[in-house]
């Protein structure tokens, strides 16, 4: 007598909880090249979407709302975390950060990536409340390489430029929480890798299965 053995459940099952977009972070000590590395981004692949952070710290000049951040008061902010309006949020040096739950929410389920620039304690957070992000750790070519970069950009004080030295190592330590490391020595290579990351993210069967489900369906193979 033959019995019957249940069907093998695909290791790439269909989640309804999951979204079709992708959610990208981007972490790296202060002057490993971080911000140029994104922008250079988002100007090839202006369908990604960058999430800006609410703040209660004051605009910097040149700054711009709504650009940079969005600059609330320390009670809109406080009412909006009431909310559970934030994926994540915290004090630094004084000022409440936060990233909006709901905008990223309501993109990702329109199918658009979204990107966030943020520290690893806050890639942390988002970790724990939203599983399946693409976490990419920026690291200098050297700490000597570090440092020349904050002394050339022009923008900090002598000790604050010490300051970032010293927290950097520290940074620096959590890369292993992270599911790509790129070294940022050679700008060009490293948006390459940076491109490379992101359309490989998007091909993997969960995502390609989410996205385009209804043809999944219709070639007979599993979501």
């Amino acid at each position: 007598m033959t019995t019957m053995q249940p069907a093998e459940k695909s290791v790439h099952a269909y989640s309804p909880d999951r979204h079709p977009g992708r959610l990208f972070l981007v972490t790296a000590p202060s002057g490993a090249g971080k911000s140029t590395l994104v922008n250079a981004l988002l100007a090839k692949q202006p369908t990604i979407k960058l999430s800006i952070s609410f703040t209660t710290r004051d605009p910097r000049p040149g700054e711009v709302n709504g650009r940079e951040y969005h600059f609330v008061t320390v009670e809109e902010f406080e009412t909006m975390k009431a909310r559970d309006e934030f994926l994540e949020s915290a004090l630094v040096h004084g000022n409440y950060y936060g990233t909006n739950r709901v905008w990223i929410e309501n993109e990702m389920l329109k199918g658009h990536d979204v990107l966030l620039e943020i520290d690893w304690q806050g890639a942390r957070q988002v970790r724990n409340r939203f599983p399946g992000t693409v976490g990419i750790f920026i690291l200098p070519p050297s700490i000597e390489a570090l440092e020349w970069r904050l002394k050339h950009r022009g923008t900090d004080s002598p000790q604050t430029i010490t300051r970032r030295l010293l927290g950097a190592g520290a940074e620096m330590a959590h890369a292993p929480e992270f599911e790509y490391v790129i070294i940022n020595e050679d700008f060009d290579a490293a948006l390459l890798q940076l491109e490379a990351i992101v359309t490989a993210s998007r091909l993997t069967y969960g995502q390609q299965a989410l996205r385009f489900r209804n043809q999944f369906a219709n070639l007979g193979v599993p979501v």
